[in-house]
């Protein structure tokens, strides 16, 4: 059979040689949507970088497709919810800049310890001041990794090289993962307080928007630095720039900005600061690789296979969904609460399916890597799914089982969730009703908990005076409480409160609640 590809953006000359050996290829760019849906019903795959809009429009008209691929990490420009109705497979190329990154890492904490932009500057404008530029080396120093995934992975094997000490943090990675590497894994806390230098490798999600902020720098070492080539917010600009003029931060190396482009920031007139414009996947390598690595998808899925790096899910029958879809949203949100509880990297997950959605045997997986894909989305750059989510988790360590049973006890169908960390185990269990899913259990406390929207979850003592003073706190930071669960059988036992909440809730505010009387521990979660 004679495929036939549409190549609709500039893309590397190694991915065209690939697909015209397997297939007929069509390269034109700049093409508008409506010119893409005359010509695209005779294609059967379509592979883009970000500036073509694929659009659902684009995608109905494509009555012959596969497969889009996308030469790059990104699938903003890709309508997969419409993909995935077509039964197109949409696939990206996640590992192709991961050293284009690693590399950008290196070089920029190099430059800004070395002043190296700054001297190339001042050499070029006549001027000789060597005394200006002194610098500093990097050998011996510490250089704190936030986020341990792929590229944070490569940054600490060359910071190694360099014979700098590496520490890391990464809520996913188990601590015998970074030993095995060499790297000692610790919380934020007290990687923020060991570092001499503190580079972020994390994606923008709540918990990470203005990690590195006034509070957090304020326990760092006087005269750390900081480098950030992974998502812009994840360091609060303005907090760094005045940290900068104090003097406690010696400089900052920054390839990405909250704003792109950064025109309006006072971080570019501070002589401290080096910048790049989101280069960190720039290389021709880079292109070369997400290139390649997209030609060979396309023709994998063509040959009748599976793309490795897919981002959308496989379609199940339309009967079989309607009963699943419920089990399959109650398992997402029991892994992001899981994920955003667990004391420590969790090790391994368990789901057990019990009662009547047991016999949806064959369907189960399609229910557990939806429960996998909520709990890597607190900690991913790239979307987890429905197809890669177990490979990722397996990549970071984490043993993933499913267990059936025909007995639920008092429920028609019961999901437990069970997951490890090296502090312990702990349990969520759900059921789903006609109003949709409900959390029975997290731990030994029952509940009653609609996992949607903002979530307090405080351990306490059970007695007279803990709740009022809970109350108080969030009233004084205008955080309205829109409902509340308290439980506990006798006096002075454990019990945990939860508190559904209108608005995302600081750090600042949860610390003071963890330190209320009668509070011993305090979560905010986001369902």
């Amino acid at each position: 059979m004679s495929f036939k590809v549409l190549v609709s953006d500039p893309l590397a000359a190694e991915g065209i040689a690939i697909l015209k050996d397997f297939c007929e290829v069509d390269e034109k760019a700049d093409l508008s949507e409506d010119e893409l849906v005359k010509i695209i019903g005779e294609y059967d795959a379509l592979i883009v970088r970000s500036g073509t809009q694929v659009t659902a429009r684009i995608i109905e008209a494509a009555d012959k497709m596969k497969y889009i691929g996308r030469a790059g990490v990104g699938v903003d420009n890709i309508d997969c919810e419409a993909a995935t109705k077509k039964g197109i497979i949409v696939s990206n190329a996640p590992e192709g800049n991961t050293l284009a990154a690693t590399e950008h890492t290196i070089a920029m904490m190099m430059a800004m310890a070395r002043n190296i932009p700054q001297a190339s500057a001042s050499l070029k404008k006549g001027e000789w001041k060597r005394s200006k530029f002194m610098g500093n080396e990097m050998n011996g120093k510490v250089l704190g990794v936030v986020g341990f995934g792929r590229i944070g992975r490569e940054v600490a094997k060359r910071a190694q090289a360099l014979q700098m000490t590496v520490i890391a943090y990464d809520p996913f990675i188990p601590a015998e993962v970074g030993a095995a590497m060499g790297v000692e894994m610790m919380s934020v806390a007290e990687l923020f307080t060991k570092a001499d230098v503190i580079t972020v490798h994390t994606p923008l999600i709540p918990s990470t928007t203005h990690l590195v902020n006034k509070e957090s720098i304020a326990t760092m070492k006087t005269g750390v630095r900081m480098i950030n080539c992974a998502r812009g917010g994840i360091i609060d600009e303005k907090d760094l720039y005045d940290a900068i003029v104090s003097g406690k931060v010696a400089g900052a190396a920054l390839d990405v900005f909250e704003t792109e482009p950064p025109t309006e920031s006072p971080l570019l007139k501070l002589d401290s600061v080096i910048v790049t414009p989101h280069l960190g996947a720039s290389t021709v390598e880079a292109q070369k690789n997400v290139a390649i690595s997209v030609a060979h998808q396309c023709i994998d899925v063509l040959k009748g296979g599976s793309a490795k790096s897919a981002v959308n899910a496989p379609l199940v029958t339309p009967e079989v969904k309607s009963k699943i879809d419920p089990y399959a949203l109650l398992a997402e949100k029991m892994g992001s609460l899981a994920a955003q509880i667990a004391d420590g990297a969790i090790t391994e997950v368990e789901f057990a399916y019990l009662g009547e959605i047991a016999d949806l045997k064959q369907n189960l997986k399609y229910v557990t890597r939806l429960g996998i894909k909520g709990m890597l989305e607190q900690v991913l750059h790239e979307p987890a799914n429905i197809v890669n989510a177990e490979i990722i988790a397996q990549g970071r360590g984490i043993t993933i089982f499913e267990k059936t049973s025909s007995e639920a006890g008092d429920y028609k169908s019961l999901v437990t969730l069970t997951f490890k960390t090296e502090k312990g185990s702990e349990s969520i269990s759900g059921i789903v009703t006609r109003a949709g899913p409900r959390i029975l259990s997290i731990g030994k406390y029952a509940t009653d908990l609609v996992p949607s929207g903002y979530v307090i979850l405080a351990d306490h003592v059970n007695r007279p005076g803990v709740v009022g003073p809970v109350g108080m706190i969030l009233g004084k930071h205008n955080v309205n409480i829109s409902s509340m669960q308290v439980g506990g059988r006798n006096v002075g036992s454990e019990s945990l409160m939860i508190l559904a909440v209108d608005d995302i809730v600081s750090p600042e505010v949860m610390q003071e609640v963890a330190s209320s009387d009668g509070i011993t521990a305090a979560k905010f979660v986001r369902l």
